[in-house]
């Protein structure tokens, strides 16, 4: 017999919306009773091109035909292309294949540590950076920590955009300063380029790595393919996951060329890292991102800007304070067939898809604007 959604034997760690999606096109979904969505969460900011993009389906379904996996042993053409994908973008960089956020902030971690020979992690208060011990111990949010500490400990805390706060964490055993260009769930509250350029600073005085957490940001979000492109900061190393295979479990730490040198064979390691099949489906999410595209999310972070006062974030990154709890006004909108997120209680959080329409946005606007009223 076959389990409903709701009496599925799965561990309850989501506090789940009471609806079923069977398939998506583009930005919308339609769900088991066949009702459609107009989707401004894309998988919290990871269908970044909509679901079913020609591009990425067409690469992972050739790839399928071809090989599935044969571990880091030996190499693969899509991991290599993707490799080189990234690196070109960033300007000269090694990567790191992984499966997830919470697994390229480990890599990070650990390849900061072994880059310096120094214990100490700098983090900021607010931020969100995963769920593994090692992510979490770097997450500045007591709630999320609480219940599993003691985690790993060197772990120094500032706030943000108080380049004095920052300066009194860093101390001579900080290996890396670790930062969100823009705060997701800590509320989508972005980093200026002031705070950016101290940090930079302090990283270099202490023989730290200036280390950005791109998992939400990169890969076109704020509308340039990484988010430090705008803020003037080149940092040692980045985080991607969330977007990068428009849906595909993948994580990658990319390392600049000039930090690069610390891990040997043996240092770290993943099974499913580099998978050919997602590799595949990120070559062709990378080519996609074109300048073209980047200046359509511009111009529809200005479009959502005009129509809802107060939203922050930058590109399709937003997030817009409200009067009572978001999780009402997420019920609502879901009624009316719009899918939102939240990024706090009173927070709601909109990261669609980089492809949604103008048309698209102001229908959704349409229903914000009878909800939020």
């Amino acid at each position: 017999m076959t389990a409903t959604a709701s009496s599925a034997p799965l561990l309850p760690t989501y506090a789940r919306q009471d609806v079923t999606f069977v398939s998506g096109e583009g930005s919308w979904l339609e769900d088991d009773t066949g009702r459609r969505y107009l989707d401004l969460v894309a998988g919290i900011a990871v269908v970044a091109l909509g679901h079913l993009h020609p591009a990425p389906l067409a690469a992972a379904q050739a790839q399928l035909e071809r090989l599935w996996h044969v571990s880091n042993l030996y190499w693969t053409e899509p991991a290599s292309e993707l490799a080189s994908r990234l690196s070109e973008r960033f300007g000269g960089a090694q990567a790191f294949f992984c499966n997830s956020g919470a697994e390229a902030i480990e890599a990070a971690l650990k390849y900061a540590r072994k880059a310096t020979g120094k214990a100490g992690f700098v983090a900021l208060e607010g931020s969100f950076h995963g769920r593994t011990l090692g992510a979490l111990s770097v997450t500045g949010q007591p709630a999320k920590r609480a219940a599993f500490e003691p985690l790993v400990p060197h772990v120094a805390f500032a706030s943000l955009d108080d380049p004095a706060s920052l300066a009194a964490a860093v101390g001579s055993d900080t290996a890396c300063i670790l930062i969100e260009p823009v705060q997701g769930e800590g509320g989508v509250r972005p980093a200026s380029t002031e705070f950016l350029a101290a940090a930079r600073a302090l990283a270099d005085e202490a023989g730290a790595l200036l280390v950005l957490d791109e998992v939400q940001t990169g890969i076109g979000r704020t509308g340039s393919f990484f988010a430090w492109e705008q803020l003037g900061v080149r940092p040692d190393a980045v985080t991607l996951a969330k977007g990068l295979a428009n849906g595909l479990p993948i994580g990658c730490l990319l390392v600049a060329e000039d930090a690069a040198g610390a891990f040997e064979p043996g240092d770290h390691a993943t099974t499913f890292g580099g998978n050919p099949v997602t590799c595949a489906a990120a070559v062709a999410v990378c080519d996609t991102v074109t300048d073209e595209l980047l200046d359509t999310v511009l111009a529809h972070e200005t479009l959502l800007r005009g129509s809802l006062p107060g939203l922050r974030g930058r590109g399709l990154l937003l997030a817009l304070d409200v009067d009572r709890p978001a999780n009402e006004i997420v019920a609502d909108c879901l009624a009316r067939g719009l899918l939102v997120a939240t990024a706090g209680e009173q927070t709601l959080r909109l990261t669609p898809a980089l492809t949604i329409t103008t048309g698209e946005l102001e229908h959704a606007l349409g229903i914000l604007e009878e909800v939020l009223t």
